[in-house]
Formats: C-alpha cells, sequence, structure tokens
C-alpha cells in the first residue's frame, strides 16, 4: 500500500490520470485483507490514508465507497444473499457496508449502499455521452498483427458511429 501511495507510486498516478480524464467515480477496493489478518486499524489507516490524497486531487471521498476484500479468497467480492448483513465476511465482522454521499434535489444525504465490491460497481451512475456533439475519436493504441495488419483502437468519446454514415 506504502509504495503505492506515497510520492511517484502507482496508485497516486492512477488517482490522477483518472480525474484529469474526467472521471468523477471512484471505489477503492482495498486487498489483501487476509494477509492484515482482517485489521480494523489498518483498513481505517488506509481508508484515511487514501482520502486525503484523492481529496487533494480534485475528488470528493464523501462520494467513494472503500471496500474491505480479499480476492484470493472471495470476502466481499460479490453480495450472494438479500440480506446484506450476510454477506459480511466472518472475518471482519467490525464491517457494516461501505457509505458514501450523495446529491438529491440539492441536498446532501448519506446513503448506505453496500457491503461487496460488486454492490459498489453495481451503484456506479453511468455517464452521460454527448451524442448530440461531432463524433471524437482520441487514439489510444496501435496494435501491428505481422504480416497482416496495422490497427488503431479509438474508443468514441463524442457523438455516435454508425455504419453507412
Amino acid at each position: 500500500f506504502e509504495a503505492g501511495i506515497y510520492k511517484d507510486g502507482q496508485t497516486r498516478e492512477h488517482a490522477l490520470l483518472a480525474f484529469t480524464l474526467g472521471v468523477r467515480q471512484l471505489i477503492v477496493a482495498v486487498n489483501k485483507m487476509d494477509t492484515a489478518k482482517w485489521s480494523q486499524a489498518r483498513f481505517d489507516e488506509i481508508v484515511k490514508e487514501t482520502k486525503n490524497f484523492i481529496k487533494k486531487i480534485g475528488f470528493n471521498p464523501d462520494t467513494i465507497p472503500f471496500v474491505p476484500i480479499s480476492g484470493f479468497n472471495g470476502d466481499h467480492m460479490i453480495s450472494e444473499h438479500a440480506d446484506q448483513k450476510q454477506n459480511i465476511s466472518p472475518n471482519a465482522p467490525w464491517y457494516k457496508g461501505w457509505t458514501k454521499t450523495i446529491t438529491k434535489d440539492g441536498k446532501k444525504e448519506t446513503v448506505i449502499g453496500g457491503v461487496s465490491l460488486q454492490d459498489a460497481i453495481d451503484d456506479v451512475t453511468p455517464p452521460k455521452r454527448p451524442t448530440d456533439k461531432p463524433l471524437r475519436l482520441p487514439l489510444a493504441g496501435v496494435y501491428k498483427k505481422r504480416g497482416i495488419c496495422t490497427m488503431a483502437v479509438r474508443p468514441i468519446q463524442k457523438g455516435t458511429l454508425q455504419a453507412g454514415m
């Protein structure tokens, strides 16, 4: 964790790139909690440090779910039960689920969103795509197939693309 979050760390770099590219919704999954013996103190420390640096970048940390997970063991990866309390890992009895603050009708509300990473992903609001704007296709990558072709990868950022235009 420390290597990624401190100066020139990959986590810090990815958060800055995401914000610069217009991403405004994040999910922070704190992985390998099993190696920290599901320590609440360690999770809280990571949440505090992460909130501090993402706030400096420009994100609102109150809108970001923080989920303690173990990808290896599958803890808090998916929600298997309708009753969210049953989805809390027995390894983390201190965990009550993630919360985030949303704004509705100009008023801030804290909403308990869920327990798992899956719940957090399901809660992401799809971005609005300006389909009425001119087509914009930035170059994302170039791949060469030996002796066959060169392919350009270009995600559509604005506008629409249809066959026969």
